[in-house]
């Protein structure tokens, strides 16, 4: 099945681009605001450093209890409160919508990103065989 699955917010088979008013032409690593790492940059360093290894979920789930510093003990309750409400996807990411990085989502569910220059990124682009999607715009069209 491609797209997202019902009952999980992880995608399958799927793409997604850059926002079509990202300004990045080359992609590039969110920085930390301050000492605290900032949502996109725990997205970016645990996607990035471990391609393929996590879904939508974990992504999403994980950079928030980091973020939020909730203890490993905690997780698996918090991770249920987490989804008991509606979440943003990692198209709402500012890595696609500011840092120039598209999500590849495999038949799994597992996540990697490419780099908008990338010619990885070019031939995902152009997969039919993939489900295709977009961040979301910064700004109303």
């Amino acid at each position: 099945m491609k797209g997202i699955e019902s009952a999980t917010l992880n995608y399958f088979d799927t793409f997604i681009e850059v926002a079509d008013d990202c300004p990045a032409l080359a992609a590039s690593i969110p920085e930390p605001r301050g000492e605290k790492k900032t949502m996109p940059l725990l997205q970016y360093q645990m996607i990035g450093n471990h391609p393929y290894k996590y879904t939508q979920e974990d992504v999403l789930f994980e950079t928030y209890a980091d973020h939020k510093e909730i203890p490993a003990v905690d997780r698996p309750v918090e991770r249920q409160k987490f989804f008991s409400k509606g979440q943003a996807c990692l198209r709402a990411s500012s890595l696609g919508k500011r840092y120039g990085w598209g999500v590849h989502c495999n038949a799994d569910g597992k996540v990697a990103l490419y780099a908008i220059e990338s010619e990885e990124y070019k031939r995902l682009a152009n997969d039919s065989n993939l489900k295709h999607t977009k961040a979301m715009r910064s700004k109303r069209a």
